[in-house]
């Protein structure tokens, strides 16, 4: 499988203080398999959808701080070279670039307006290799209340060409690569806790919005807002048991006209 374009997602992790109560939840919500996890890496596992990898959950380490959350990967070509954008551009490098034996090299990084997020130089491992389908990654959205620092960092790190939604309420721009939408940027209202710390709303897809819902809720997980519909499919915000929060939709079911980016 080729390698993900520049700047685009290309995988997603999250840290659990329970990784098996982590692969019974999205095993029955999303229908994942689970390889045997790599001593070698801390029990990374990874998350299959029909065999093919698509995110991965991993053991927290002892004495490891922060709630369970939700980590997106940004693609780069020269890891050493986004690492200095970051840098130069007011981010803050969390981890100097590491090779993670010969299946790549990442970083981890907080951009100005506070959303942490991970960038991967691919070496065997690729990343997604299914995604804009039920079980796997779909979409995600950089979620900050200081919408002008990721505006400028963003496109200054990844060759990103931002294009904003004509709307009155609703503060969401698009940033595209090659001409086509990869990520998006929500400003965060006061609809949003004051406590929720800027982050990377992950979605994944499903088959039926409200059926993920009620399977969340069922298995001790967190209903936030929806399922609400739009021209780009039915969502929900929800969380899992853990207190990971991440997002679900059906791209299959769409109601209303696109909106106008310019």
């Amino acid at each position: 499988m080729a390698a993900h374009p520049e700047g685009t997602p290309c995988w997603a992790d999250a840290t659990f203080p329970d990784v098996e109560g982590a692969k019974r939840f999205y095993g029955e919500l999303f229908g994942w398999t689970f390889d045997e996890g790599s001593p070698e890496f801390g029990g990374y596992t990874q998350a299959l959808s029909g065999g093919r990898p698509v995110a991965a959950v991993v053991p927290q380490m002892p004495g490891a701080g922060g709630p369970p959350s939700w980590n997106l990967y940004f693609a780069s070509s020269d890891i050493a070279t986004t690492a200095e954008k970051i840098r130069d551009n007011g981010g803050a490098l969390l981890m100097d670039p590491m090779p993670v034996a010969d299946l790549g090299t990442m970083v981890t990084a907080e951009e100005p307006s506070g959303v942490f997020f991970s960038v991967w130089q691919p070496g065997s491992h690729t990343g997604f290799e299914r995604t804009g389908e039920p079980g796997a990654y779909c979409w995600a959205e950089v979620t900050t209340r200081d919408v002008e620092k990721a505006d400028h960092f963003f496109p200054a790190v990844f060759p990103y060409e931002a294009k904003r939604m004509q709307h009155e309420t609703v503060d969401f721009s698009l940033w595209h690569v090659g001409g086509e939408p990869v990520v998006g940027r929500l400003k965060m209202t006061e609809d949003f806790p004051a406590d929720v710390h800027p982050y990377v709303n992950v979605y994944f897809g499903v088959e039926d919005c409200d059926a993920a819902v009620a399977t969340v809720t069922r298995l001790g997980g967190k209903l936030h807002w929806g399922p609400r519909d739009s021209p780009f499919g039915r969502f929900a915000s929800v969380a899992d048991q853990q207190g990971a929060t991440f997002s679900v939709i059906d791209i299959g079911t769409t109601a209303g006209e696109m909106p106008q980016f310019t």
